[in-house]
């Protein structure tokens, strides 16, 4: 546990962010999943609303506690299992 005054504070500040950032995790992971369960279902429009909201979730992210590489990488690897499912099976 810490001692002094200054690394209380400091163990604090920590706990509040890792909570914070859990919960950005977390509804990015959500989010993802209905994307996913939109796409089975073949529901265009519900799907393409989760897309952007996951892409929009994964740029905050991407700012704070996400590399913007891992960002851009899921958010490519989502748009790709769209364009296969609605635009036709030649999307590479």
């Amino acid at each position: 546990m810490p001692k002094t005054k200054s690394a209380k504070k400091e163990l604090r500040k920590n706990i509040k962010r890792r909570i914070k950032n859990l919960r950005k995790k977390r509804s990015i992971k959500e989010t993802t999943k209905k994307f996913l369960i939109a796409l089975e279902k073949k529901n265009k429009e519900e799907a393409l609303q989760l897309l952007k909201l996951a892409s929009k979730y994964l740029d905050k992210a991407a700012k704070s506690f996400i590399h913007k590489n891992k960002a851009a990488r899921i958010k490519s690897r989502l748009s790709k299992k769209f364009n296969k499912v609605f635009l036709g099976e030649n999307i590479n």
